[in-house]
């Protein structure tokens, strides 16, 4: 898993290749996997691969989803909110899980944030999303991950790069 960490960038540009279909039933499986607090599971997942959706997802909003539009699944974490008052939790857990996975798989992939963005001066991001998909109001859009193969694949982070100095041990340092 370490090394999953190490090499794992956020992927925003993706070669024209479809992605197999056994891979993307992994990734299906992994986001029902992913844990949840108190094993509730408020979580949901759309998976999109239609280009046209995949290009309208790319418009949710102002800036950071036109990724998208060249993803060959987008993958929309979602929750009903009246089962759990943890959901964003959940559903971020869930994004993440996804991204691990994905990476194993010889994957990359990208997170397009969607509650609390905006599409534009009227509506939110979330809301866009909403009605694209006509989901109920009770439920959260958390984000979208674009997924693909990735056309240029960044380096990860080196370890000289790492913050250590913001992992505290048995108590908070405040300099």
């Amino acid at each position: 898993m370490i090394e999953i960490l190490r090499k794992r960038r956020s992927v925003r540009q993706f070669l024209d290749k479809e992605i197999e279909k056994e891979k993307i039933d992994i990734l299906k499986e992994a986001v029902l996997r992913s844990p949840s607090s108190r094993g509730i599971n408020p979580w949901e997942f759309i998976f999109v691969t239609d280009k046209e959706l995949l290009e309208k997802l790319s418009k949710a909003k102002k800036h950071g989803s036109a990724f998208l539009k060249n993803a060959k699944l987008g993958v929309l974490v979602i929750a009903d909110t009246r089962k759990s008052d943890v959901c964003i939790e959940d559903c971020s857990i869930a994004a993440i899980t996804l991204q691990y996975v994905a990476e194993s798989l010889g994957l990359g992939s990208c997170w397009a944030q969607i509650r609390l963005r905006e599409h534009n001066d009227n509506i939110s991001a979330e809301e866009y999303v909403r009605n694209l998909f006509v989901l109920p109001d009770y439920y959260l859009i958390e984000c979208i991950i674009g997924i693909g193969y990735p056309k240029n694949k960044p380096q990860g982070h080196d370890y000289s790069t790492l913050q250590f100095e913001k992992i505290h041990t048995n108590g908070f340092k405040n300099d």
